[in-house]
């Protein structure tokens, strides 16, 4: 049974922001687009150019084939590298399959692979915090495999061995919890007192800013809704922020189709977020359901002000079309 939509004086939603895209999902997710409109279907993409459900879907029918691997796209076509970034070997497989590329790695996760590459040219044993398996993870571990180990959390401190205790720095997956991070690189120094911090912030504007309104929307609601897919690591985040913060429950779905009813039983105040690769209509769409169940008023909560946008990869700019095709011996797939 759909309960009342009569609007209730007692119930609302409380709508944190920043929120959805960040600069450099936005950059990733147009650079599809636009590479469709000026080269035509098919274009490959290795990965899910972001790690959310509907934009892949919406971009499949556009055109876009994405694939697992480099060597699944026909010689002398064009693959797009996500967001999340590649390691250098990714790029050789490329070029070995001949293909044209357009790099649409954010900005911010190809800082993080320059650190790396610095401080692995200075032969610094490197601890890279972040989720084992996650691609942005695979891609910087691939920029110096022999000076990285992977620090899942705060316990995979504790089995970490260096060969200098004096020359070790950490970095950090993008798109982690602040606090966890800062907990484990705390674990870290207990271990290595003389631990070099990065020479700036590792985890992105975009996750932090997110934290930060999750928090305050956290401790007002008994329930928060976080819009995002299963795979998308920042969204994962924001569901544990929300509860540390003092919401009693906290759900990650990928759209209103996916919210359970009986979650609103004795819920007078309801957080919404969504992660970083999430597309406002998908937001718009658990409005327009929790409005139908009488949470109409929404206040919107903005800790933070977020202005910040990434240029699109540089290699749009080119007839890569004809450079695929010259690649591949002839006329691409």
């Amino acid at each position: 049974m759909t309960a009342s939509s009569t609007p209730q004086p007692d119930r609302r939603v409380l709508l944190a922001a920043p929120r959805g895209y960040c600069a450099g999902v936005d950059r990733a997710v147009i650079a599809v687009e636009q590479a469709l409109e000026q080269y035509g279907a098919p274009v490959y993409v290795r990965h899910e150019i972001v790690h959310n459900k509907y934009v892949v879907k919406t971009l499949e029918r556009k055109g876009a084939i994405f694939v697992e691997e480099t060597a699944e796209v026909p010689p002398g076509n064009i693959v797009i590298f996500s967001a999340h970034g590649v390691a250098p070997t990714v790029h050789d497989e490329a070029k070995e399959g001949r293909l044209a590329t357009i790099d649409a790695t954010c900005p911010l996760v190809t800082k993080v692979h320059k650190e790396a590459v610095r401080f692995a040219k200075d032969d610094f044993d490197i601890l890279l915090i972040g989720h084992e398996g996650h691609e942005e993870v695979v891609g910087t571990s691939g920029e110096a495999p022999e000076h990285i180990q992977l620090v899942d959390g705060p316990e995979g401190a504790d089995q970490i061995e260096v060969r200098d205790p004096d020359k070790v720095v950490w970095l950090s997956q993008t798109t982690l919890s602040v606090d966890e991070t800062m907990e484990t690189v705390d674990r870290l120094k207990g271990h290595f007192p003389n631990l070099l911090d990065p020479p700036s912030d590792d985890i992105c504007y975009a996750t932090q800013n997110r934290q930060v309104a999750v928090k305050q929307v956290g401790a007002e609601s008994d329930l928060v809704i976080v819009v995002g897919s299963q795979n998308s690591s920042n969204s994962l985040r924001l569901v544990e922020v929300a509860v540390d913060a003092g919401a009693d429950a906290s759900y990650l779905v990928d759209g209103a189709e996916e919210i359970d009813e009986a979650w609103l039983d004795g819920v007078t105040t309801v957080g919404v977020t969504s992660g970083a690769s999430v597309p406002e209509v998908l937001v718009d769409g658990v409005l327009e359901w929790l409005a139908e169940r009488g949470y109409v008023d929404v206040d919107l909560v903005q800790p933070v002000d977020e202005r910040i946008t990434f240029s699109l990869p540089k290699e749009l700019r080119r007839d890569l079309r004809a450079e695929a095709a010259a690649l591949g011996g002839g006329a691409a797939d």
